[in-house]
C-alpha cells in the first residue's frame, strides 16, 4: 500500500482510506473483521463523522477494536463535525466554539480514545465566525485532544478566511470526486471557454490545495451526480464500464480498482476514501494503490465517462 504525506503534517498515510459511514449497520464482530482486514491490507486510516449512524459508527468501531491501545496507536483516526441533525435530517451547520468542542468530546467518548488524529469541519457553515473556530481549535490542540485539523467541501476563500484566524495548519480538504463527478477537473480543462463545464464552481480548489500543501481526500469515488447512484456495472454507463473493464483486464484488477486508480493517478496525491464494508471488495479496491495509469489510459477513461476535451 503506497503512503503519502498528509498536508504539512508528519503523518504518513495510505493513499486509500476506509470510510466508516456505513459501519453502524454491522455487528461488532463484523466490524472487527472489516477493521482487521483493512489493517492487513495496509489501510490504517479510518474516516468517521459524528453524524454517521447518529454516532453509532464510532461506537461500533471502538467496540470492534476493544479499546486495544496497541491497535489504536497503529492507526490514524479522523472524524468530522459541524452538521446538526434531527431524525436523520440536516437542520443546520454549526461551527460555534461550543458545538465544535462538544462534538469532539462526544467522538472521543464514542471512539474510546484520548485523542483524534485529524478533525475536520464538516461542510461550510454560512454563519461561521472564524474567531470562534480558532478558539475551539486552540483548546482542542493544547489539550491534546486533536492533533491536526482540516475541512471538507470548502472553497479556497472559505479556507483563506479560516487561515486568517486559525493558528494550526489545515492539512485536509475532503471533496467529492469520481470519474463521474469531475467538476473541479473539467473547469481546469475548459479555461476561457463558453461551455457549461468551463464554469468554475469551486474557485480552482484543486489547484489551490496543491499550492498550499493541503491533501485532497476524495469521497464517493463510485458515485455519479450528487447522490444519485453508483456507476460501476450500471447500465446507464456502458462505455465507461467497458473501458474500466478493458483497463482492469490489462492490470489484472476489477473495475472498482481502476476507478480508484484513476483518482490516484492525479499528481495532486489525492487520498481516496472508500466506504465498502465487504472484505472481498475492499481487497479488490486496495489493489488500486499500486497501479499507475498511463496518461492515455487516464484520458481514455475520462472520455468514456462522457466528458469532452475542448
Amino acid at each position: 500500500m503506497k503512503r503519502i504525506q498528509l498536508g504539512k503534517s508528519d503523518l504518513q498515510a495510505p493513499n486509500i482510506a476506509l470510510g466508516c459511514m456505513g459501519m453502524w449497520k454491522l455487528s461488532v464482530k463484523e466490524a472487527e473483521k472489516v477493521i482487521h482486514h483493512a489493517l492487513e491490507l495496509g489501510i490504517d486510516f479510518f474516516d468517521h463523522a459524528d453524524i454517521y449512524g447518529g454516532g453509532k459508527s464510532e461506537e461500533i468501531f471502538a467496540e470492534a477494536i476493544g479499546s486495544n491501545s496497541s491497535i489504536r496507536e497503529n492507526m490514524i483516526l479522523e472524524t468530522k463535525a459541524g452538521i446538526r441533525q434531527e431524525n436523520g435530517k440536516n437542520i443546520c451547520f454549526d461551527f460555534s466554539k461550543k458545538h465544535i468542542i462538544e462534538s469532539v468530546e462526544g467522538s472521543l467518548k464514542r471512539l474510546k480514545t484520548d485523542y483524534i488524529d485529524i478533525f475536520l469541519l464538516h461542510r461550510p457553515d454560512a454563519l461561521m465566525e472564524p474567531e470562534e473556530v480558532a478558539e475551539a481549535f486552540t483548546v482542542l490542540k493544547e489539550s491534546g485532544k486533536v492533533r491536526y485539523f482540516g475541512v471538507s467541501n470548502q472553497n479556497p476563500m472559505q479556507i483563506e478566511l479560516l487561515k486568517k484566524y486559525v493558528k494550526q495548519d489545515l492539512i485536509i480538504n475532503q471533496l467529492q470526486l469520481s470519474v463521474m463527478h469531475t467538476g473541479m477537473i473539467d473547469a481546469g480543462l475548459n479555461v476561457n471557454m463558453t461551455n457549461d463545464v468551463g464554469i468554475n464552481r469551486d474557485d480552482s480548489v484543486l489547484d489551490y490545495c496543491r499550492l498550499n500543501n493541503i491533501t485532497v481526500q476524495a469521497w464517493s469515488p463510485f458515485r455519479y451526480g450528487q447522490f444519485e447512484g453508483f456507476f460501476i456495472d450500471n447500465e446507464k454507463f456502458p462505455e465507461l464500464n467497458a473501458k474500466l473493464q478493458e483497463v482492469g483486464d490489462k492490470y489484472g484488477v476489477d473495475k472498482s480498482a481502476i476507478a480508484v486508480s484513476w483518482i490516484l493517478r492525479h499528481p495532486a496525491k489525492i487520498q481516496t476514501i472508500v466506504g465498502t464494508m465487504r472484505l472481498e471488495r475492499l481487497t479488490s479496491i486496495a489493489k488500486a494503490s499500486d497501479i499507475v495509469l498511463t496518461r492515455e489510459e487516464w484520458y481514455d477513461i475520462y472520455l468514456s465517462a462522457g466528458h469532452q476535451l475542448p
